[in-house]
């Protein structure tokens, strides 16, 4: 499997992009703004889009793929995200106030998109490579998602705070190669971070104190104009475990 980093950042500007992860051609998880660097060629082929929860930073571009590509498609774009989100997008983005509900066009029979509810620990298997949704602690109901190869275990935290039930998942994973975590503030907000169930660098290094299984590790979500800082301040407490800064159009073989 190949997952190619479209977008990682708490922010847009600059060449920088908000979170969408595309794994092979055809899955997206999550989909803010870096669908957008994507030919019209390589959007049609996305049939799967993994939604970790209803931020707009995460699902922003999911209108525009299903508008721009539904009527090049012979199926529907399928929706993946629990039932609390599932009920936030119908009730909140495909309302036909913000944006028309493409599970009804061109009519409910062959519609643009339809959603598949899913539950943390559930396997969806995709023609061998299985996804799994993981707990996460967010202010809105949240998921990660483990990504896995039969080889080896990609494992994307999505939005998260402090959050032992994620360890109790993840340090079963004997197969983990790469771990993508969260960390959206400096630590001068680590109160904001507390509050809005983000990571900061020392509650993030508090996190990394729990993983069991050695994993290259991988730090995104980071806010422009403090990226630079927060990466130095989890160098700092964190070091040890060598993480690095996620980059737009990184690619990872597993």
């Amino acid at each position: 499997m190949k997952l190619r980093v479209l977008g990682c950042s708490g922010g847009i500007g600059s060449d920088s992009d908000t979170t969408s992860l595309l794994v092979d051609s055809d899955v997206l998880i999550d989909a803010g703004t870096g669908i957008g660097n994507l030919k019209l060629d390589e959007l049609v082929r996305i049939d799967h889009i993994f939604v970790t929860h209803s931020h707009l930073d995460h699902i922003a571009f999911i209108p525009f793929l299903v508008d721009t590509v539904g009527f090049l498609r012979k199926k529907p774009v399928i929706v993946y995200a629990t039932q609390e989100t599932v009920n936030i997008l119908q009730n909140h983005m495909f309302n036909w106030l913000v944006w028309p509900d493409f599970t009804k066009i061109p009519n409910m029979e062959t519609p643009y998109m339809q959603y598949e509810i899913i539950a943390e620990g559930e396997v969806i298997n995709l023609d061998g490579r299985m996804i799994t949704p993981l707990p996460a602690n967010h202010v809105v109901p949240a998921v990660g998602f483990q990504v896995n190869s039969g080889r080896s275990s990609l494992v994307f935290t999505g939005d998260t705070t402090t959050n032992d039930a994620l360890w109790s998942v993840v340090n079963t994973i004997e197969n983990l190669k790469y771990l993508i975590i969260e960390a959206a503030f400096c630590e001068a907000k680590r109160d904001i971070a507390i509050r809005s169930k983000h990571l900061c660098p020392s509650l993030l290094c508090a996190e990394l104190d729990k993983l069991k299984f050695h994993a290259d590790i991988y730090v995104t979500h980071l806010k422009q104009g403090e990226d630079e800082l927060t990466m130095r301040e989890i160098q700092a407490c964190a070091g040890r475990y060598n993480p690095r800064r996620l980059l737009k159009n990184q690619i990872f073989d597993f």
